[in-house]
């Protein structure tokens, strides 16, 4: 008989004697559903990375998803944000379309090239012949930090594994920082200086004609960040595809798109809406705007790859620091520089995990930065 002095205490779920924390177990309730999706991408990397014509597209497939959902913030976020009324399906077929024309237009244009020739530059102009397990499964990485709302550079993530010199990555990280501080100015000069115009234009409800106008600078922005992030994408693919190829690239990418919006956009579209005023459609059409000017400068200034990521982090900071400082709020601006400093230091992890990972997969990117 057990003695009734001795209280039996309640046992605490774990494994075995070891207790799992009670956050761990709310996490694993909430997520239960994205964990298992994740084992099973890693279990059919496991099983098909050696099959390179099989990887390609595994690969791929991973890749499309994961980087539009963790770039969705930079070009469809306010997009999304602002038109929440809107069915789902309308924005995806908006979307949709464009993506299908602009990449037809690179294929056609650079003999079967979707990326408008970003994958020609040097380092990284060679089709992958052979993957290696990180390789094919970074992207189940990228979806990972995503679910964490973190803006990591899919361009770090995916494009490093696969470089075949050192200076290639170097080129990349110097154009995406300098279009940081590019981002960072622009957006400053804009906002500190016709912020008090926007505040009396965005009284009251919007005209329709905001609405027009943010669809046409979400379009052109969205035509102009795919030709210059398809090339994260298309990085498993061969280089000059092939009709059917296309097909299928095409198609993949159109679908998740579908998912996307069904979904009302990834977790990671709080960095957008913690913003000021991101959700009025005006806003939105002034931040979408400035942004697509930006990025059509890089694609006109060089074929190299950039991070976008860096880009919009950068717009973001320097619009939410003018405005607070416009507004005058007692430590409005000290709360915008630790939103920045947050958001940089999101996306500088997000690039330690991307150099860990190239290092990990990629032997000339390692022995140039470890020397063996």
């Amino acid at each position: 008989m057990s003695d009734p002095a001795v209280e039996k205490k309640p046992r605490r779920a774990g494994l075995g004697l070891l207790p799992i924390p009670k956050v761990f177990l709310e996490i694993y309730v909430q997520e239960k559903f994205f964990l298992a999706l994740i084992g099973l991408g890693f279990l059919a990397v496991g099983m098909t990375y050696e099959n390179a014509s099989i990887a390609r597209w595994l690969g791929f497939s991973l890749a499309a998803y994961a980087a539009v959902a963790n770039d969705s913030i930079q070009t469809i976020g306010t997009f999304i944000a602002s038109n929440q009324q809107k069915p789902w399906w309308w924005l995806w077929l908006f979307i949709g379309g464009l993506f299908l024309a602009t990449t037809f237009y690179s294929f056609h244009t650079y003999g079967g090239d979707v990326s408008y020739e970003r994958l020609s530059a040097k380092g990284f102009s060679e089709t992958p012949m052979d993957f290696s397990y990180l390789q094919v499964a970074a992207p189940l990485f990228l979806l990972i930090l995503t679910r964490l709302k973190m803006p990591v550079s899919t361009t770090f993530l995916l494009l490093t594994s696969f470089s075949t010199s050192t200076s290639g990555v170097s080129k990349v990280l110097w154009k995406s920082v300098s279009g940081y501080f590019l981002a960072f100015g622009l957006a400053f000069v804009v906002w500190i200086l016709l912020s008090r115009l926007f505040d009396r234009w965005f009284k009251g409800d919007a005209h329709p004609l905001w609405r027009i106008g943010q669809w046409a600078t979400t379009g052109s922005l969205w035509c102009v960040w795919m030709m210059q992030d398809a090339a994260n994408i298309a990085v498993y693919l061969p280089r000059k595809m092939s009709f059917v190829e296309y097909g299928g690239f095409a198609a993949v990418i159109f679908f998740g798109l579908g998912l996307l919006f069904r979904s009302g956009g990834e977790r990671i579209q709080e960095i957008v809406t913690e913003k000021k005023n991101v959700i009025d459609v005006r806003s939105a059409t002034i931040i979408d705007a400035v942004y697509s000017v930006i990025l059509f400068y890089f694609k006109l200034h060089s074929k190299v790859p950039m991070s976008t990521t860096w880009v919009f982090i950068g717009l973001l900071a320097g619009r939410e620091i003018a405005i607070q400082l416009r507004v005058g709020e007692a430590g409005g601006w000290r709360a915008a520089v630790r939103l920045m400093f947050k958001d940089v230091l999101l996306v500088t992890i997000g690039l330690i995990v991307s150099l860990v990972l190239a290092a990990s997969v990629n032997d000339t990117f390692r022995e140039a930065i470890l020397g063996g």
